[in-house]
């Protein structure tokens, strides 16, 4: 087997615009969705009502334990009549996805602030909403930040699956080229090369960040 590289000059105009316009975006989308929605829950799980707290742990403990490929697929066979793009079912259901998993993360990093904060801030007769906001949050954000930055890393990694809703990301557009031009080994090698350029800085930068925040 040899390598054309007339061919894969020729494929790779195609998989970077299907890597800009569904895999990034996808990723980038879904990810800050995921970060805002998971420091919601985490707040809900420590502040809310008994029973609101139970049903959103039991709800979140679903979510995270089932395959992302079988969400993608249920949630597209339930709104396949409806006029939602594939896309953004995509993006919707690895935001919810993730978001569980990014609540850990948080949770991890509010229950590692010392007692002491809390007592200081209620001793300041601070409200609650403001010792969030001016106390909690910003210590747990220094904490959790390279944590989300690895989820984020691992939602990218899973973008294939979009291929069960048909989206065509990055994989499914290398298939179709290989498949077009009758040589797959130009059309996935370059697919896993982008991956590779694409998410190997940003796991480096990840690394840096943790040790950084872990000398303060």
């Amino acid at each position: 087997m040899s390598w054309d590289m007339g061919l894969a000059l020729e494929m790779l105009p195609d998989l970077l615009e299907a890597f800009v316009k569904i895999t990034l975006l996808v990723t980038v989308v879904s990810s800050v969705a995921a970060a805002v929605l998971g420091i919601v829950w985490a707040i809900l799980l420590r502040e809310g009502p008994r029973p609101v707290s139970a049903v959103v742990f039991r709800i979140l403990d679903i979510i995270r334990m089932t395959p992302i490929p079988l969400q993608l697929a249920a949630v597209y066979s339930f709104l396949i009549a409806t006029d939602v793009s594939t896309l953004s079912i995509g993006i919707v259901v690895f935001g919810i996805h993730y978001s569980t998993y990014m609540a850990e993360s948080y949770r991890a990093g509010i229950e590692s602030i010392r007692p002491g904060q809390w007592e200081a801030a209620t001793a300041l007769s601070m409200s609650k909403t403001r010792t969030w906001q001016a106390v909690i949050i910003p210590q747990a954000l220094r904490a959790t930040v390279p944590s989300l930055g690895n989820w984020a890393i691992a939602m990218f990694k899973d973008t294939p699956f979009l291929i069960m809703i048909s989206v065509p990301e990055l994989v499914t557009v290398a298939q179709d080229l290989g498949a077009n031009n009758f040589s797959y080994f130009e059309s996935i090698t370059l697919a896993g090369l982008i991956f590779l350029v694409a998410s190997y800085p940003t796991a480096v930068l990840m690394r840096k960040l943790e040790n950084r925040l872990a000398t303060y």
